[in-house]
């Protein structure tokens, strides 16, 4: 399909209607060119809410790695040996169902906060968001306020564009790369890849993921960003599927606005509250103007709330002309003092029922779990063989893995037959987080054998720890 297509002045509108012969026409473009948006800095109770969450949540991101913790990383992702640490828990293979519980959770804590109050992980939480918060300072360290940042793209190249310009690209690589390190410390150890980049021996994978993950920081936080949650988020298309008449979201109180004035503190109030200073768009870090009503590319950052405050406080007005609100109180349903208890109602309900319902599963069978896992592997080239003391022996191989952090010496026990005992591999140890087979013989008395093949059971116990007990079954052959 062809980029431009081309459209009769008089008829912009209508683009069925086909240029007739006489009239002037002009070629237009199908698609927007990018417009930089230059948005201005702004302070209150919401940005102050923001500040707050980028240092809470870098502080952990960057911190974690190196917290150290019983001898090892607090939190690591160990590919190579097929293991999970977090802090005291280790996680193996066998244990992938905690990471898809891990999923519908996060999910399902998504949808309920989303119900509730629209986005507000992509206001506060999102990495997009973050990482262009933090990108954005350092571009103001370097190139000034909005207006200031503005002129520097209008002006020619010079020294001064250059060392501005230069030194932000610098900076935004140096930050890049560091989160590009940090994100591989969660899989390679943190002291062994800082070793690795003071004698530049990192290996292929970490070059790659380094290199991968600080150009996509500096790409869609630098460069892009508003793009990046316009066009490339799936999120911003289907929220509003989420989203009802109840939802808290950052709205404009058109009945209280309009018609828009400009005005001064103290002068006569003719019409509306809104002053039409434009404001809230200037402090938009999509562009929008959330006075044309809720829009896909709006973030919920409330930046657009904080801005309209200080406004309204200038001029003398009530706060709120901007805020978080329903539609229904929008529109005149129920007061604002009623939004509170509409926010309970049976959709949001539901999603609580199932959301800790979830968690108290997942908590109950984290707290059950049992670090041993234990399979019997029956010796075939010696299923039964007589003993010397005319008693049937069976040989097994029991292959016990130890999953818990910590080293113990485990005794193995058997039951299923009357004066059952075990004569050989009745106790092993078995290092943290090892593996051992076992080679362990049961004798039992003829007489107490009935059947040529009878049910018994294998317990694997820890002397130190009795809780850490597994049970696994298998056959004794007459």
């Amino acid at each position: 399909m062809s980029a431009t297509t081309v459209l009769p002045k008089e008829a912009k509108l209508n683009q069925h209607t086909p240029p007739t012969q006489g009239e002037e026409s002009e070629e237009i473009s199908l698609y927007e060119t990018r417009r930089r948006i230059y948005y201005r800095a702004v302070q209150g109770l919401y940005n102050n809410w923001r500040v707050a969450l980028v240092w809470i949540t870098q502080i952990l991101y960057f911190g974690l790695p190196w917290l150290a913790w019983e001898g090892r990383q607090s939190i690591l992702f160990d590919l190579g040996a097929r293991k999970f640490y977090l802090f005291d828990w280790v996680f193996w293979p066998q244990d992938f169902i905690w990471l898809a519980a891990l999923l519908i959770i996060s999910a399902l804590g998504l949808f309920l906060f989303t119900a509730i109050a629209g986005r507000l992980w992509c206001g506060y939480a999102c990495p997009q968001t973050v990482y262009t918060e933090i990108l954005v300072w350092i571009e103001r360290l370097f190139e000034g306020d909005h207006k200031r940042q503005q002129k520097l793209t209008d002006q020619p190249w010079n020294g001064e564009k250059i060392l501005r310009r230069g030194g932000k690209q610098l900076a935004w690589i140096l930050f890049s790369f560091w989160n590009g390190f940090t994100l591989v410390a969660y899989f390679t150890p943190a002291t062994v890849l800082w070793q690795e980049l003071i004698t530049l021996s990192f290996g292929p994978w970490e070059t790659f993921w380094i290199l991968f993950y600080a150009l996509a920081t500096w790409g869609f936080a630098g460069i892009m960003r508003d793009q990046v949650c316009k066009y490339m988020c799936p999120y911003s298309r289907f929220q509003s599927a989420m989203f009802d008449m109840d939802t808290l979201i950052i709205t404009y109180d058109g009945k209280r606005g309009e018609p828009r004035n400009a005005r001064r503190k103290g002068e006569a109030q003719a019409q509306g509250d809104c002053v039409d200073c434009g404001i809230c768009v200037a402090v938009c870090p999509t562009g929008i103007d959330i006075r044309n009503g809720l829009q896909y590319m709006c973030i919920g950052c409330a930046a657009c709330i904080d801005a309209c405050d200080q406004v309204m406080d200038k001029v003398g007005s009530p706060r709120g002309l901007i805020r978080y609100s329903t539609q229904n109180a929008i529109e005149g349903i129920y007061p604002d003092s009623e939004i509170k208890r509409h926010i309970f109602r049976p959709r949001i309900l539901f999603y609580i029922a199932v959301f800790t319902a979830i968690l108290i599963a997942v908590g109950y069978t984290m707290a059950m779990r049992v670090p041993l896992l234990v399979d019997v592997l029956r010796d075939r080239n010696s299923l039964s063989r007589e003993a010397p003391s005319g008693e049937i022996e069976n040989l097994y191989r029991l292959q016990i893995i130890n999953m818990d952090a910590k080293a113990h010496r485990f005794e193995v026990r058997a039951k299923g037959i009357p004066n059952l005992k075990v004569t050989r591999g009745q106790l092993t140890d078995i290092p943290a987080l090892g593996t051992e087979t076992v080679v362990v013989t049961l004798e039992a008395p003829r007489l107490s054998i009935s059947r040529p093949s009878t049910p018994i059971q294998f317990e694997v116990v820890a002397q130190d720890a009795p809780g850490l007990l597994r049970e696994t079954k298998s056959s004794f052959i007459k």
